[in-house]
């Protein structure tokens, strides 16, 4: 038996398919085939930086589909379906939207790999494959699963290894798929576990791709002690309140922890308690204080102190939001120095209570799945905000992130000897990777989802 593993592309530019240059490598998916029975002939192919052979033979189909790459991964099922191959969809959009996923597919996979998959597999072989394979969330490669990166050899992505650590994160934001696929639950790994994979990869630079590494201060710092002794250099995801505990915050300098993704998502209070942004509305001993730059401000020096290098992520277009506030937040990514800033137009996620706030308020735009419509553009607003127009939203949004992305900016940013320039790694993490972030945003920006023209 034969299993072909996909990873769907985004979609296309005007003049043609779009290239990921930044594409890292597709962890889920080498998870999937480290799950496989040995005796099951496993290949991938990656639809952002390859073409797929769909004429080359295969028993199996299994496609990770996320929300932006939904339309370009039901076009990829129907060119396999089309030719007798039976195909799977899996991945945190068809766990959210199965019924929509059914409509593409032989089959869809709803929840973690580990549940479930190695039935499917089986349930394939024998030729009794079901419509729906349910997993309920839990604990990443239970049992020290270790994923297939022999996959990866000889495909272009970045030279960083993927590990995970934790699913899930307690908090409960509004707009946070994570948060409603997952329920405010967290699980961890073994460290044990984690520690054997990452000395079983060749790779120093690490990126553990949990949703919240520091959703358990207890548990993350366990880990962190025994990371110590590795000397790996890593980043992550987590969120600010991790500034509030001192010990913390020198294990992640001691562990070689260069930054990490944090979601400050935006500076103005009311939008913070409209999106349940717990994190950001708690000083250091919990109780509720005036968010801002001020507030942040003193936060992000705690991470400068400790030599943190900080990819800050923002949501725009909460419904206190207007041009002014958001040209507001990229002045204040662009005082801080941030390694990277994301300037992401807020987005409606099915099953979110977000989405559902807004569909009951009739502000939904394309039809309310913006990511099948063909009128959709990337970076573009889905929804009509309450103090300014859609238009005016996407035009704001694109404002940042262009004055983000100067040359001028990128030069003047580097400039912060407490991070970027505090040693010759994380000087080579800022001038590495700022110019592949740098073009892509720019070449990204509205482009098509999926490659059919209608």
């Amino acid at each position: 038996m034969r299993i072909t593993f996909i990873m769907p592309n985004l979609g296309c530019l005007e003049d043609g398919a779009y290239i990921d240059e930044g594409s890292m490598e597709p962890l889920p998916l080498a998870v999937l085939a480290g799950l496989t029975p040995p005796d099951v002939e496993c290949v991938l192919y990656d639809d952002r930086i390859e073409p797929i052979p769909f004429d080359e033979a295969t028993d199996l189909v299994a496609i990770s589909v996320e929300i932006y790459t939904a339309r370009r991964s039901y076009e990829i099922a129907a060119e396999y379906r089309q030719r007798g191959v039976r195909v799977v969809l899996g991945g945190m959009h068809p766990s959210l939207a199965p019924e929509e996923a059914l409509e593409h597919a032989d089959a869809v996979y709803i929840g973690d790999a580990e549940g479930a998959w190695t039935q499917l597999v089986e349930d394939a072989r024998r030729g009794r494959l079901r419509r729906i394979y349910r997993a309920v969330p839990g604990v990443a490669q239970g049992g020290g699963a270790q994923p297939r990166r022999d996959l990866f050899k000889g495909k272009k992505y970045l030279p960083i290894s993927l590990i995970q650590f934790s699913r899930g994160c307690r908090f409960a934001c509004t707009f946070c798929a994570i948060s409603s696929y997952f329920d405010k639950q967290h699980f961890v790994r073994q460290p044990r576990e984690v520690l054997d994979e990452i000395a079983a990869q060749e790779r120093r630079l690490l990126f553990f791709v949990d949703d919240n590494f520091l959703s358990d201060h207890a548990a993350a710092k366990a880990f962190l002690r025994e990371l110590i002794p590795l000397k790996v250099r890593w980043v992550s995801q987590a969120s600010i309140d991790m500034t509030a505990d001192p010990e913390l915050m020198s294990l992640l300098e001691e562990s070689g922890c260069l930054g990490n993704v944090i979601g400050f998502e935006s500076l103005d209070r009311a939008n913070l308690r409209a999106m349940a942004k717990g994190p950001a509305l708690r000083s250091r001993r919990g109780s509720a204080v005036d968010a801002g730059w001020d507030r942040y401000a003193a936060a992000v020096e705690i991470l400068r102190q400790h030599h943190l290098m900080t990819w800050a992520a923002f949501t725009l277009g909460h419904d206190h939001d207007t041009p002014e506030s958001i040209r507001e937040v990229a002045d204040f990514a662009l005082e801080q120095k941030f390694c990277f800033a994301a300037f992401n137009i807020l987005m409606p996620y099915p099953r979110t209570p977000l989405y559902d706030r807004l569909a009951r308020e009739e502000r939904l735009l394309y039809d309310g799945k913006w990511w099948l419509h063909p009128e959709y553009r990337f970076n573009h607003a889905t929804f009509t905000p309450t103090r300014m127009s859609p238009d005016e939203l996407t035009a704001a949004c694109w404002d940042a992130r262009r004055r983000w992305n100067t040359p001028s900016s990128v030069w003047r940013r580097l400039w912060d000897p407490r991070t970027h320039l505090s040693s010759p790694a994380h000087a080579m993490t800022y001038l590495a990777y700022n110019p592949i972030y740098r073009k892509e945003t720019l070449k990204k920006q509205g482009m098509r989802l999926g490659y059919a023209r209608t």
